[in-house]
């Protein structure tokens, strides 16, 4: 049986846009710019400036909607100027990423990325999050997009908030798909993505208080920069190699939970998945780690305890945890009892208790 495995390639620096009609050449001669309103403003000006004098057209400029729905990717199939395109351009965040991707997907077009926060691993993946109400559906969109332009400048003078949840995001990647592997015999895809899904939270753990520092006075920094792309390309690689069956486990279980609960939805995916990493290590009794993210998410302002993201009732979020269908991946019988341990031990942190 043949397997396909196709991996993205990418371009990280203040200069990138430049490199665009020379990348994107060979898929066409007319692209549409998909994108959040403010992140189009961001990259308007630079993307037409490279564009000038060559043989790459702009087509136009839209806003994607502002969500990942299916909705939203129906009313863009609709847009002349779209099906016009020989390629799409995505612009901005996660949820314009995801949205471009299956888009891209349905209308068989190349796909292109251009991200302007570092929040999470959307620009390199071709796994789509798409939202319903009080649901979530993965769409695979088969093959990520060809290459991602990372400007290191506009991702530096992005509100804070983002490269902060993309740290937490991230931070899940190593813990999740090495526990879930653990004593699996896997394929050589699969065991390469865990190879690379090993250095992810240390990389983070090492930099991100620095990097987070240096973002918030625009700094571009070797530490931001290592970790952008260890926000970026390390946890997306992660996600583009590993099946999706070892992608994702407790701290992605909580974050799923929490879309059900209307008192989390000010809260970004990423922060709630930090969370959700304090559990995993919790459950499984990495005591030792789970003490070092603790005092990690601290100094980044990340939550430590359920009602910093707005969960008061314990019994629910253990319920709504257990249905996730990706607990049943994990190397033993994830219990109610587990949980509600590991959630009774992070309140023993929080009130400064050792284990």
């Amino acid at each position: 049986m043949s397997q396909q495995v196709y991996l993205p390639s990418y371009s990280i620096g203040e200069d990138v846009y430049k490199r665009v009609p020379q990348i994107c050449s060979n898929y066409g001669k007319t692209a549409i710019v998909i994108g959040g309103e403010i992140s189009l403003s961001k990259v308007k000006d630079k993307l037409l400036t490279a564009m000038k004098g060559t043989d790459i057209n702009l087509l136009d400029f839209i806003w994607y909607g502002g969500n990942a729905t299916r909705e939203n990717i129906e009313r863009l199939k609709n847009i002349k100027t779209v099906q016009m395109a020989d390629m799409i351009f995505a612009v901005g965040g996660g949820k314009s990423m995801d949205t471009c991707k299956a888009l891209a997907d349905m209308l068989k077009k190349p796909v292109f990325t251009f991200p302007t926060i570092a929040s999470n691993c959307a620009p390199v993946t071709a796994l789509c999050i798409l939202y319903g109400k009080d649901k979530v559906e993965f769409y695979d969109a088969q093959k990520p997009a060809i290459h991602c332009f990372i400007d290191t400048k506009i991702i530096s003078n992005a509100p804070i908030k983002y490269l902060r949840a993309g740290i937490g995001d991230a931070l899940s990647k190593q813990y999740e798909v090495c526990f879930n592997t653990r004593g699996r015999v896997l394929n050589h895809t699969n065991n390469l993505g865990v190879q690379i899904a090993k250095d992810c939270s240390e990389r983070l753990l090492q930099y991100g208080v620095k990097a987070l520092d240096d973002a918030q006075k625009n700094i571009v920094s070797d530490e931001f920069i290592q970790t952008v792309l260890t926000i970026i390309v390390n946890t997306g690689l992660v996600s583009v190699l590993v099946n999706l069956n070892y992608n994702s486990s407790l701290a992605h279980s909580l974050y799923l939970a929490s879309v059900k609960i209307p008192d989390c939805k000010g809260h970004m995916h990423g922060e709630i998945v930090s969370l959700g990493v304090l559990l995993l290590l919790l459950v499984d009794k990495q005591l030792i780690q789970a003490e070092k993210v603790y005092d990690f998410n601290q100094k980044l302002d990340l939550p430590t305890s359920l009602i910093d993201v707005g969960i008061k009732d314990v019994k629910q979020i253990i319920d709504l945890i257990l249905q996730d269908k990706y607990l049943s991946f994990a190397p033993y019988n994830i219990t109610k009892e587990m949980i509600k341990e590991a959630i009774d031990m992070l309140e023993a942190l929080k009130h400064k208790k050792t284990f």
